[in-house]
Order: C-alpha cells, then sequence, then structure tokens
C-alpha cells in the first residue's frame, strides 16, 4: 500500500468520489466540491489517497485552522475527513493515513493536528487514543447538526475532540507501539480518582438493526460524558474492554 498527498485537479477528483462512497448522500450530491478541495488544498490544507496495488482505497482532507492559546493565536490542521473503503476497513489503513498526514504536518512546520470524532465508535477511540496517542479535549453535542449521509442520517452528531500535539512524547510512544489499554481498577488501587465510561461494541452495526438501541446509548453517552466533564474529569484513555477510562483533574 501506497499513501501519497494529492494537490492537482484529476488525483483530488478520485478522493473526493470516495468520500461519496463512503458518505454517500441521500440526494446524490457530493460531500466536498472538487473545486473546495482544490481551495482548501492551495491555501496550506492537505489531501491525500492510499492505493493497493494502484486501486485508491481510502483519502483524507485537512485544512489550515488556527486556535487560541494564553500566547495569541497557533496554527494547527484541521482533520476534517478520513475515509477507507469498506473492505478494507480494520487492516489498519486508518492509521496508516494518519501517519502520513502527521509527517506530512511535520514537514509543513505545523505541530498539532485537530479533529472531531463520534465518540460512540469504539475503534476510533481506540485508533486516537492508543494507536495515535491524542489527547481530548471538548464534547459538542449536535456539533454538526442534521447529516443526511448514510451514516450520520438521522443520529444526532455529538463530537469529542482530538488533539494530536504530534511531536509530543505522547505522540512518539504511540508511534512507537508503547501506548496500551489501561486498568482502572489498577489506578483507582495507585490512588487516582478515574471512572470508566462503557461504549457499546459496535455501534455502526447496531444503528444499522436496531436503530432504536443505538439512539438510546447516544443519549446514555451523552449524559455520561457531560456529568463528567462538569465534574472535572478528562479522558485519559480507553481501557481493556473498550471504554472510556476519565480521570478527575487536581
Amino acid at each position: 500500500m501506497q499513501v501519497r498527498a494529492l494537490s492537482d485537479l484529476s488525483d483530488l477528483d478520485v478522493a473526493r468520489r470516495l468520500f461519496d462512497v463512503v458518505w454517500p448522500a441521500a440526494d446524490g450530491s457530493t460531500q466536498v466540491p472538487g473545486n473546495l478541495m482544490r481551495a482548501l488544498v492551495h491555501a496550506g490544507g492537505y489531501a491525500s489517497a492510499a492505493y493497493r496495488d494502484g486501486v485508491p482505497i481510502a483519502a483524507a482532507l485537512a485544512f489550515a485552522g488556527r486556535h487560541r492559546t494564553g500566547e495569541g493565536w497557533h496554527d494547527h490542521l484541521h482533520s476534517h475527513m478520513a475515509a477507507v473503503l469498506d473492505p478494507y476497513r480494520d487492516q489498519h489503513i486508518g492509521t496508516a493515513l494518519k501517519m502520513h498526514q502527521r509527517l506530512w504536518a511535520l514537514d509543513h512546520g505545523i505541530d498539532t493536528i485537530v479533529w472531531t470524532f463520534d465518540p460512540l465508535v469504539r475503534r476510533n477511540a481506540r485508533l486516537n487514543l492508543i494507536k495515535l496517542g491524542v489527547e481530548v479535549d471538548g464534547f459538542e453535542v449536535d456539533f454538526y447538526g442534521s447529516m443526511d449521509d448514510g451514516i450520520n442520517s438521522g443520529d444526532p452528531t455529538d463530537r469529542l475532540f482530538a488533539w494530536w500535539r504530534i511531536d509530543s512524547p505522547r505522540a512518539y510512544a504511540a508511534a512507537a507501539g508503547r501506548l496500551e489499554p489501561l486498568d482502572p481498577t489498577d489506578l483507582v488501587i495507585a490512588g487516582r480518582d478515574v471512572l470508566e465510561i462503557e461504549l457499546p461494541d459496535d455501534i455502526v452495526a447496531l444503528r444499522a438493526v436496531n436503530p432504536e438501541a443505538a439512539a438510546q446509548w447516544r443519549i446514555a453517552l451523552r449524559e455520561a460524558l457531560l456529568a463528567a466533564f462538569g465534574d472535572g474529569f478528562r479522558i485519559i484513555g480507553v481501557s481493556g474492554a473498550g471504554g472510556y477510562v476519565l480521570e478527575r483533574e487536581p
């Protein structure tokens, strides 16, 4: 497999078609027009595609952003979309896309990549917190509003914010495979104030067969996260059982 950055219109159109396959719009429209992708990349953004035997199987899109710190504005890369075709999921291709994005950002003088992710998707939580070493900072209820694509249609778009400080010790530890799931019991024994919030095994599959149960999971997780964050906890990792592990900030 090869991952490479994209810039010309024909390559960007390959990525656009991949996004439309993964997130098919109900009205048949495209998720992101090719001219907009071209403008985002020209303005300092990032687009890439992964190829297996010359066939495109995944793509990513990010644009240049800024966030305010105590010292003023700080540049970051906002990773807006990352798609892997269904037959190639769970083969570490998403990790490869992110690692390529990380190297690209470092090469372009960017030290932070930010994105949102659905807190109910367990495999994304593991990817972000263990394989990549992100920090989670922020939670928004229904962040994008209503979306009509094949994955998000009819479901509130609650999102956690991933902050990937790509030159941090945590990011390097993740890249070296040194981050592991946490054991909340061990942390409690060590005197740390922690709790675990359970996640469903596969929310995407559950939505397909039992949307009412999936909706109940959405509300339950939303209430649990809002209560925990309001009580001074923050997400520090995932457990071996696949739930979020949170620790109360001193």
